[in-house]
């Protein structure tokens, strides 16, 4: 039986729909591998419910609009009473599907992967907006869910069609997998591991629940990593290049220099204009948006901690973990890993891996950071932002530059969250927190507090002389004993 953890807020607004007097029409989108299907088909199962799931065979070079429709026909008959003959078009498709709902039967309906399904005809979406209309729409006890990895599809045709205003119950994105639910995948294994080996595979695999099923928790970090990612056909040797050219349908060649471009560090659009030798914008911000909409970039902007503005300069940084470490460590030894001939021991055989995994634990407690709140105090404060905060020095007025790892606003107080992972923490991690405070630039009336997450060996002192409001290991933030 596949696992199923952490969804129970999605679960909630899912089970919610139920209480409408009418069938709803819902969106739901998210990164690859993130558990799209697995969410809607477990809240099928948990509800009682009826489900029926078609799925947009994946495009070839021969794949035909037809070939969409007849596989939609088979997989439609294969479940219920329906001939299984090619429709004529999408409209009969969806009409012969309306067909098979009906009772007082609760039935989730998903339309899986269905910018697969609907590449091929422009007027996919607006025969689907009829059938809504005037079929679907009258099927009771009805949930109605479209899905896919191509969110830009999804957006482009249903969430930003002005022919679905008003239709919509609801919009779904699936996020990764918090750190907590996570560690549920080593099982009862998790309390007697060392917190070490537990994040380096976080480091690698982020919080995706399909590369978190390929743990064998009776394994080494090391051979989990070795036999994931470097021997041939390894899921996470091949995933990328299937996902990437799955949900980058715009540009992919500009796309792949753009996320390149990323490894190494935040950028903004001028600075990846400037490495890529390309104008700022037409082309290279509609990429930008798509990789930020398939999950693989988040936009960290924020607001200005003195004027309360949005900062105008956003910096755009690779947010999928995975992605960063394919690019940075598994595609430059894929033609060895490929040939059976690379020797994986480690993570620390990689040069310069340990400042890295600094960055992949950065990125891990930012993309996270919700559940920071609690040690923080501000479960229930509202956040008006929480993202890396980098102000430029001037020459000109001798004003000092100053990079925050995780700044979270609320209306009185800024949070300067300090994110560090080494073998050893010193007491010098306070005077660089002090620096950063000194030249943070805030309103007058507004307080400053500090937070430290931290993983590795933390010496005493910086607990005990109380500087940091909040200490927090890592540890806690996996929910395992430290």
């Amino acid at each position: 039986m596949r696992k199923f953890f952490g969804r129970e807020h999605l679960m909630r607004i899912l089970d919610e729909l139920w209480g409408k007097s009418v069938p709803s029409f819902v969106t739901c989108r998210g990164r690859r591998r993130v558990g799209k299907s697995t969410l809607i088909e477990h809240f099928a199962e948990v509800s009682g419910a009826r489900f029926i799931k078609i799925e947009g065979a994946k495009p070839t070079e021969t794949t035909t609009d037809e070939d969409e429709r007849r596989a939609f026909a088979r997989q439609l008959a294969a479940q219920t009473d329906a001939e299984d003959t090619c429709p004529a078009n999408w409209l009969n498709a969806f009409i012969r599907l309306a067909k098979e709902i009906g009772g007082d039967t609760r039935t989730v309906v998903l339309l899986d992967e269905v910018s697969w399904m609907g590449c091929f005809d422009d007027t996919f979406s607006a025969m689907l907006k009829i059938a809504w209309d005037n079929y679907l729409k009258k099927c009771d006890h009805l949930i109605f869910v479209v899905c896919g990895s191509v969110s830009t599809w999804i957006r482009d045709n249903i969430i930003d069609n002005k022919a679905f205003y008003g239709r919509r119950s609801l919009d779904i994105v699936v996020p990764e997998l918090p750190l907590a639910e996570c560690v549920k995948f080593w099982g009862d294994k998790a309390s007697h591991l060392a917190e070490r080996e537990i994040l380096d595979v976080l480091a690698v695999t982020g919080g995706i629940p399909r590369y978190l099923e390929e743990l064998n928790p009776s394994l080494s970090c090391e051979e989990n990593l070795r036999r994931m990612c470097f021997v041939p056909n390894a899921p996470l040797r091949v995933d990328f290049d299937d996902m990437f050219t799955d949900v980058i349908t715009k540009q992919p060649r500009l796309a792949s220099k753009v996320l390149r471009s990323l490894v190494d560090g935040a950028k903004s659009v001028t600075e990846i204009a400037e490495a890529l030798g390309v104008e700022k914008g037409g082309d290279l911000s509609s990429t930008i948006s798509q990789l930020q909409e398939s999950g693989l970039v988040a936009a960290d902007g924020g607001k200005n901690p003195k004027t309360g503005s949005d900062i105008r300069e956003r910096r755009y940084r690779i947010r999928d973990n995975y992605s960063r470490f394919y690019l940075k460590y598994i595609e430059p030894s894929k033609e060895s890993i490929d040939a059976d001939s690379f020797s994986f021991a480690g993570l620390d055989q990689f040069i310069g891996w340990d400042a890295d995994l600094g960055f992949q634990f950065e990125n891990l407690v930012v993309n996270n950071f919700r559940e920071l709140l609690p040690s923080l105090h501000l479960e229930k404060v509202m956040i008006k932002s929480a993202a890396p905060y980098r102000k430029r020095g001037s020459r000109k007025t001798g004003e000092q530059g100053c990079q925050i790892d995780l700044l979270i606003q609320t209306s009185a107080v800024l949070y300067v969250v300090e994110i560090k992972r080494q073998a050893h923490i010193g007491h010098e991690v306070v005077d660089e927190v002090k620096e950063k405070c000194r030249r943070l630039p805030k309103a007058s009336g507004i307080s400053v507090r500090t937070a430290l997450v931290y993983s590795g060996e933390l010496v005493r002192s910086v607990e005990a002389e109380g500087y940091f409001d909040a200490v927090v290991p890592f540890s806690r933030l996996i929910g395992i004993p430290s």
